[in-house]
């Protein structure tokens, strides 16, 4: 399994990752633990519309956006909270990238 992931510069540390081809694109599952204290900067994050993967472990590197995501907590403010998030990244095309 990966292990884990970058999103733009932000390393990921995953507890589950899929990864398929659907009509031509790249779209990755992933799962990963968030923190109270790492919830601010995920979140921040994930407000991005676009993102640069990169998965060392495949040497693939790719532009996503978010197809869809869920978590397991809405807030996390609360000292020593974890959440488990689920998001589904799917590779943005070639002539859409800006």
């Amino acid at each position: 399994m990966i292990k884990e992931i970058y999103i733009d510069d932000t390393r990921v540390q995953l507890t589950h990752f899929e990864d398929e081809v659907d009509q031509g694109l790249y779209k990755i599952s992933i799962e990963f633990d968030v923190t109270s204290e790492t919830y601010h900067d995920i979140a921040v994050l994930l407000y991005r519309e676009e993102f640069d993967i990169n998965i060392p472990e495949k040497n693939k590197r790719f532009k996503a956006k978010i197809f869809n995501y869920a978590t397991s907590l809405t807030n996390l403010y609360e000292s020593d909270q974890v959440a488990q998030y689920r998001l589904i990244l799917v590779e943005i095309p070639e002539e859409t990238k800006e």
